[in-house]
């Protein structure tokens, strides 16, 4: 069963914690880079995770398109429920 966009955000928070070690809370509206000052190693890290996480590829093309947590979230739930469609 694909996941939900908050079992995404779950996931994002988690990361932002053990792997990122980001202390402040991660809330849906946050902008990655501004609120959450993720520079491209730290986006990478994140992008990794959820890949390793919900078996999704996140490319180039979707960076463009992804500025908030919700964004990234609703993207890879997306991409999950088309992988098992």
């Amino acid at each position: 069963m694909a996941p939900s966009s908050q079992q995404v955000i779950d996931e994002i928070r988690r990361i932002a914690r053990q792997e990122l070690e980001l202390e402040r809370p991660v809330d849906a509206g946050d902008e990655l880079i501004r609120d959450l000052q993720l520079d491209s190693l730290g986006l990478t890290i994140l992008a990794v995770g959820l890949e390793d996480r919900f078996r999704v590829k996140l490319t180039e093309d979707d960076s463009a398109r992804v500025s908030t947590v919700a964004d990234l979230a609703n993207l890879v739930a997306r991409r999950a429920a088309e992988e098992k469609a």
